[in-house]
């Protein structure tokens, strides 16, 4: 299957990249980029990058994926102050009077 139409990589090349990679390094942290410069390629227009994503993640020699090819936790989902404290703006401060 082409997964990226602009360079013409299917899966089976991503496939064989990741395998290469990992059979010269073990301890390698495997990328897409790096995927692509082990191709001798480099992204384009780039809409192929969730498919490209989703192929690497089901590549049995990828090993711990890097925290880009993880699934979604959802640990932020829902929050709506991004981590930070209740009243972080001035205008919302309470002073005390």
């Amino acid at each position: 299957m082409i997964v990226c139409h602009c360079m013409q990589i299917s899966d089976h090349d991503i496939h064989a990249a990741v395998d290469w990679m990992r059979a010269a390094d073990p301890q390698t942290i495997i990328t897409p980029g790096k995927v692509y410069h082990a191709l001798g390629k480099r992204a384009d227009c780039g809409s192929c990058m969730p498919l490209f994503l989703d192929t690497m993640r089901h590549c049995d020699s990828l090993g711990v994926a890097p925290p880009i090819l993880r699934a979604r936790t959802g640990s932020m989902e829902g929050s709506r102050n991004e981590g930070r404290q209740e009243g972080h703006r001035i205008s919302q401060r309470r002073t005390a009077v």
